[in-house]
């Protein structure tokens, strides 16, 4: 395949998944269930953060959580008091636990009083072509608050070589405006030129019977191998085509 017929191929794909109907069956279906900002960015930031594992029950597992919140996530996150706390201590998403829930809910609590929320940190660190030394700026202040080190493996860190997936999707969802009314486009002072696409075992998988990737593991390196060759395809919207990767890996079998 040359690589007009690659990409002609993939924009094609891309366009047939991302469609609101994509949504049905996706983790992005609980920020959809908000209108606020700061509710989307929260139940989002939530909901990418359990994003590993099967669908169903990440989608089962996020609504819980928003249920503990009273569906109201930002104004938990800001107003909470001890007893509120107390009923997450049960919640479990495979290694992410009440412990780890609660400290999130501190951590953000903290970014929203003291950094003007999770937006702004983003945009202040982004570099001119990632977002990857913003997010190990992110995790820095997530975690500059009193906190238990177990919780610190729940948000991934590109400079020591994770792929981050789930946080890249996050940004994804965030940044890029897709005019089809699945990514939300909420973050206009970042371009999603600069996105970097979830790399997992799906889009990974494709990516390779493509040609896209050549490294073996799903780390930061193979991410960084993903995105050049998806910005070569389309320089202004690189993470359209993770649609196209995970449709085809999870929908077609491909």
């Amino acid at each position: 395949m040359t690589q007009s017929e690659l990409k002609e191929f993939l924009d094609f794909k891309a366009d047939e998944f991302n469609q609101p109907k994509f949504i049905e069956s996706d983790p992005i279906q609980i920020p959809h269930r908000f209108t606020k900002k700061e509710d989307i960015e929260i139940s989002g930031f939530f909901s990418s953060t359990i994003a590993w594992g099967n669908r169903k029950s990440i989608i089962k597992n996020a609504l819980i959580l928003m249920e503990l919140m009273d569906d109201a996530p930002f104004d938990f996150v800001m107003n909470h008091e001890k007893v509120d706390l107390d009923k997450l201590k049960n919640f479990v998403h495979r290694t992410f636990n009440g412990i780890d829930l609660i400290q999130f809910v501190k951590s953000l609590q903290h970014i929203y009083l003291n950094y003007g929320g999770l937006e702004d940190i983003f945009t202040k660190f982004q570099t001119e072509n990632e977002l990857q030394f913003a997010i190990h700026q992110f995790k820095k202040i997530f975690f500059e608050i009193p906190h238990n080190q177990r919780t610190e493996k729940h948000i991934s860190d590109p400079i020591k070589g994770s792929a981050a997936k789930r946080i890249n999707m996050f940004l994804r969802w965030m940044v890029r405006n897709d005019n089809n009314g699945v990514d939300f486009g909420l973050w206009e002072n970042i371009s999603p030129s600069i996105l970097s696409c979830p790399l997992d075992v799906h889009s990974g998988n494709i990516a390779r019977k493509l040609g896209l990737v050549q490294r073996k593991q799903n780390d930061a390196k193979a991410l960084k191998e993903l995105d050049n060759q998806l910005r070569i395809l389309d320089p202004l919207d690189p993470t359209k085509y993770d649609f196209a990767l995970f449709g085809l890996s999870v929908f077609e079998k491909f």
